[in-house]
């Protein structure tokens, strides 16, 4: 079975997902259109050598519809030849594009792929396409259905985690990716949104507050309290768990991933395609792996799926050198290092959703390249990539580098 490396990958910033984000005139399809150019560009690529562009889109309605990635690659001018096809894995989705990607070239069925996600949230709201899970009483009742507010909050409660301690975890991630941002450790990979004229629409990640504070975060009131009592979720996540004798409410919009506009793309073959097309390879996918977990607290998967990822790969934990866990909420990566007796030293080393925002279907696919341009700088070997996903799942990727 051939390996699948990783040749190259790009993001847009990050955008914030309103109607006054600088990235709000930019269409999905822009924004795919832009890293995919990008790739092309930077490597002088023959996209005639690209047999699929697989791209996480969570919204797949309105411009985000109607198989975005093959539109994309058209307006790209890439290969008639290269093929497009969008899919959904909610939060985990660009992640799991690029497991997609690397499974093609490793199972022989393509040469090189590319895998990645896009998502503008300031012009396709969150939950615009619908769905029975949150819809149909028949199907949420019975699988015991609560926002990802609720379940970060139950996490919260059930492991003991303080509103203190999650505020401060938050103005950490605002700190680190600050710091990264000055130190230009993001430089190689972002690619800037442009308007029709050319001019610079942005060039950074609009988001984060070097100067965010647990002080300034703590006057900030409880998001999901009044969800969770009024609509009744907090009663449906207890007959679920009935040892909770109540949840606690303690995440905000300052402690919880922040709504972002983005894209990004990141070049998948093998070694022969690589050196046919004249590239280097940079990092081969070791393993990856997904799995389902319990639907109403929903959120605890991705140290389940790296166990997973781990196993495929012979390897425990504490031989990875660096762990991207997506910041949906303060609680999640606070569980993952528990669960796996992580040093969070050695997670999101540049900060994260919390400070950057989480652009749902592209998220994964730029933590992805975020851990690979980590461990060149830093002169490491390995890495692994997770978030946790709607509906109680997890996705995993471990890399490491060449």
């Amino acid at each position: 079975m051939p390996d699948a490396y990783i040749y190259d990958h790009v993001r847009t910033p990050r955008g914030r997902g309103k109607p006054d984000g600088a990235l709000h005139e930019a269409t999905p399809v822009h924004l795919a259109t832009t890293v995919l150019d990008a790739l092309r560009t930077r490597s002088d690529l023959d996209t005639a050598l690209v047999s699929d562009v697989i791209l996480g889109v969570v919204m797949p309605v309105g411009e985000q519809g109607q198989c975005l990635p093959r539109i994309a690659v058209l307006a790209a001018g890439y290969a008639q030849e290269t093929a497009g096809v969008q899919i959904n894995r909610f939060c985990a989705s660009g992640l799991e594009a690029c497991n997609l990607a690397a499974a093609k070239v490793m199972a022989g069925q393509a040469d090189m792929t590319i895998g990645g996600g896009v998502e503008s949230m300031s012009r396709i709201p969150i939950l615009s396409d619908g769905g029975a899970w949150s819809s149909d009483p028949a199907i949420s009742f019975a699988t015991h259905f609560v926002p990802q507010g609720i379940s970060a909050d139950l996490i919260a409660t059930t492991w003991g985690y303080s509103r203190e301690t999650l505020d401060t975890l938050a103005a950490e991630s605002h700190r680190r990716a600050a710091r990264a941002w000055s130190e230009g450790r993001f430089d190689g990979a972002i690619v800037p949104v442009r308007d029709s004229l050319g001019d610079v629409l942005l060039d950074h990640d609009e988001t984060i507050r070097a100067d965010c504070t647990p002080a300034d975060l703590a006057k900030l009131k409880p998001a999901f309290a009044d969800m969770g009592a009024k609509a009744g979720f907090d009663q449906i996540a207890l007959l679920r768990y009935p040892e909770v004798e109540r949840i606690a409410h303690v995440h905000h919009a300052g402690n919880s991933s922040g709504i972002v506009d983005g894209a990004a793309a990141v070049l998948i073959g093998t070694r022969d395609a690589g050196r046919s097309a004249g590239l280097r390879p940079r990092a081969r996918i070791r393993a990856f792996a997904e799995i389902g977990s319990e639907p109403t607290i929903m959120l605890t998967a991705p140290s389940f799926a790296a166990q997973k990822a781990l196993k495929r790969a012979g390897m425990e934990a504490r031989d990875v050198d660096l762990f991207e866990v997506n910041e949906a909420f303060a609680a999640i990566p606070l569980r993952f290092c528990e669960a796996l007796d992580v040093n969070p030293g050695r997670v999101n080393v540049n900060g994260g959703a919390i400070a950057m925002g989480h652009p749902l279907g592209a998220t994964g696919a730029m933590l992805l390249g975020t851990a690979l341009d980590e461990l060149e700088r830093t002169d490491r070997t390995t890495a692994l990539i997770t978030l946790c996903v709607g509906a109680g799942m997890g996705v995993a990727t471990l890399i490491e580098r060449i």
